[in-house]
């Protein structure tokens, strides 16, 4: 009789667990499993072969694994001692919801960089959807075109269809304060059931209090004489000045808004 050596352990693998939980919780087939990319070769393929081997039958029916978060030294590992928290993100002044909007910006079989810059501009993108989704509540015209409605709805339901192509489903989004087929409180709407999926929670945005700095305000004084002169580059010139001090301005039909970078 041929000799078989087998290796013990005190504790199951990571593959058995990941099959029994998943088994316990979503049943003996389900649709969706995700995971790392890293996870193909090994990881996923253990699971699938224990799993489909004790039930007799497909486990799961669609993987989707996704790449890499890296810094600038490379992937973000704890093997590699190269991992940043939320609790650290939120020590040096951004939310969750932040990191999030950034995440939701590139598609997740694409390699997303990380650095502060670029959570700098997610955390300004994000702060001007909410202040988009806080004018939109204001609103209180209450007249429906679904028809119109309904076509923002196929665009979104479309780029969520396509491998969840999440950046696609925010320019959509960003596309509604835009859209004149559209009254605010459509728009409104149509913004909550759109974060249903992108979880940003929208419905909770809160007006941001800026305290805004004398000679700041000087220059949005001046930068609003110059519009009304038309002197667009002027106006231009003030803006990146404004800017520099730390302030974004935003030009809305309720007036000029002075936000904070």
């Amino acid at each position: 009789m041929k000799k078989v050596k087998v290796k013990l352990t005190g504790y199951p693998g990571w593959h058995i667990e990941c099959s029994a939980m998943s088994m316990k919780y979503l049943g003996e087939n389900f649709d969706i499993h995700c995971g790392g990319i890293d996870h193909i070769s090994v990881h996923h393929t253990n699971e699938i072969a224990q799993s489909e081997g004790a039930t007799g039958h497909k486990w799961v029916n669609y993987w989707m694994h996704g790449e890499f978060l890296v810094m600038d030294k490379g992937k973000m590992s704890k093997s590699s001692g190269e991992i940043l928290t939320l609790s650290v993100l939120e020590k040096n002044g951004y939310s969750p919801l932040d990191y999030r909007y950034l995440c939701l910006n590139t598609h997740y079989k694409t390699p997303l960089t990380f650095s502060y810059e670029s959570l700098d501009a997610a955390k300004n993108a994000f702060r001007s959807l909410q202040a988009k989704v806080l004018e939109l509540k204001k609103a209180h015209q209450k007249i429906e075109h679904k028809i119109d409605m309904d076509k923002c709805r196929r665009e979104f339901l479309e780029a969520i269809n396509d491998d969840l192509n999440m950046p696609r489903a925010l320019a959509v989004v960003w596309s509604l304060p835009r859209n004149k087929e559209l009254n605010d409180h459509e728009r409104y709407l149509l913004m909550m059931e759109f974060d249903a999926v992108l979880g940003l929670n929208l419905a909770n945005a809160v007006e941001e209090t800026v305290v805004v700095p004398e000679d700041v305000k000087k220059l949005v004084e001046e930068r609003e004489y110059a519009r009304k002169g038309k002197d667009w580059k002027k106006s231009d010139e003030l803006r990146d000045l404004i800017f520099g001090k730390g302030f974004l301005i935003d030009d809305t039909k309720d007036g000029t808004k002075v936000r904070k970078v």
